[in-house]
């Protein structure tokens, strides 16, 4: 059994990731910003932690994740308000990413998205430049950092039920098939059991093949 802290604990992903890792017998904290979503955290059996990461400094998240074995990044603007997503899917991951290695929490798993790159081409004109800039820049930090990372890396997302199986970039993935949230979170949980998943960037779809069997590949 590990003790989890999950940032971004009342978005899609995070509240199925939340259930599957209680299933399976771990100790989740979910970090919400907003009290009154605590109800929907227990719900998953996870135990909600008021914590606004996008204000708090590097000092007050090591307070926050004291006490954790790992830490899944899973919280984002949502798009629209550029400074807010640099605030959030940049700063906001940069600080997490320090606050852990200053735990010693060495795993380090963080949601970002097929294609992401510092040389990812968007124009800064385009409305996704932002998004597209800071999780470039958020996953290139945690590759230079000390920790055993993981970026989980989907296409763009769906509602559908999630299959249990998919194809990464490695098996041939198709970049405009969608991958559903419930897949994701699956890969989130099966990435922190798979140590060949660690210093990997994941980028997949959903697709044919069990999960498991493709982070082994």
């Amino acid at each position: 059994m590990s003790s989890i802290a999950i940032v971004g604990g009342h978005g899609k992903i995070a509240l199925q990731a939340a259930r599957l890792l209680v299933d399976d017998g771990h100790q989740v904290s979910s970090l919400i910003r907003n009290p009154d979503q605590s109800d929907d955290i227990t719900g998953t059996g996870a135990v909600p932690v008021v914590a606004d990461v996008e204000h708090q400094s590097t000092e007050e998240i090591i307070e926050t994740l004291a006490g954790h074995d790992a830490v899944i990044f899973a919280a984002g603007a949502g798009g629209g308000d550029a400074d807010r997503t640099f605030a959030v899917d940049r700063d906001a991951a940069i600080r997490c990413i320090d606050a852990a290695s200053a735990n010693s929490i060495k795993r380090f798993v963080l949601v970002s998205y097929y294609g992401a790159s510092v040389d990812h081409g968007v124009s800064p004109d385009d409305s996704f430049y932002a998004y597209a800039e800071a999780k470039g820049d958020a996953d290139q930090y945690l590759r230079a950092s000390d920790l055993d990372w993981t970026i989980v890396a989907p296409s763009s997302l769906s509602d559908e039920s999630g299959s249990g199986s998919i194809v990464t970039k490695a098996q041939g993935a198709d970049r405009e098939t969608k991958t559903s949230r419930a897949n994701v979170a699956a890969v989130i949980v099966a990435a922190l059991a798979t140590p060949a998943t660690v210093g990997q960037m994941i980028e997949f779809t959903d697709g044919d093949t069990p999960i498991a069997q493709a982070l082994a590949g």
